[in-house]
């Protein structure tokens, strides 16, 4: 883990996620109708919540167009879901400036080459023990956990832990 992980989560207003890969494990399912399916990890669906009730926001930004991924993000609420995205560091800057946050207030989570362009402009760079080693050089923190699989919960953990706010997701394990 980079020193500087810590410190970094404690400024974090806004956490953008990828989807496939790092909400999912990466597998799209295809139907013989052409519909696109992927699982979702409860855990992660949680985590949605915790950031929320922490008033850190919460953003999906995917090169994907599944009707599934939309359907997922308002089950959980999230407001900010950006779907068929071909140049991510430019959704990322225009999510910035609509929600006013700085780039150095948000982490964002990916596990491939697509998203190195906002986890260089971010102020804490995340992602999932399988992304390539390219990807992993440019993290602030690697999940334990697998994408998929709990990757995203662990870290919002780690973001409310530094921000002393583990209390809140603690509480909420206990009930």
């Amino acid at each position: 883990m980079h020193p500087e992980a810590l410190e970094r989560a404690r400024a974090i207003r806004l956490l953008s996620c990828d989807v496939d890969g790092v909400l999912t494990d990466g597998t799209i399912y295809l139907d013989d109708r052409g519909h696109e399916m992927k699982a979702f990890n409860a855990l992660d669906g949680y985590a949605m919540h915790l950031l929320r009730d922490a008033g850190i926001a919460v953003a999906w930004i995917t090169g994907s167009a599944a009707p599934c991924v939309a359907l997922r993000a308002k089950r959980l609420r999230v407001e900010h879901v950006l779907q068929d995205i071909g140049d991510k560091r430019s959704a990322f800057d225009a999510l910035c400036a609509t929600l006013g946050i700085a780039p150095a207030a948000c982490a964002h989570i990916g596990d491939d080459v697509p998203d190195l362009a906002i986890m260089r402009a971010c102020g804490f760079a995340a992602t999932v023990p399988h992304a390539p080693a390219a990807v992993r050089e440019h993290a602030h923190y690697v999940t334990r956990r697998a994408g998929g699989h709990g990757a995203v919960r662990e870290l919002a953990e780690f973001i409310l832990t530094a921000q002393g706010r583990a209390a809140a997701s603690d509480r909420a394990r206990s009930l």
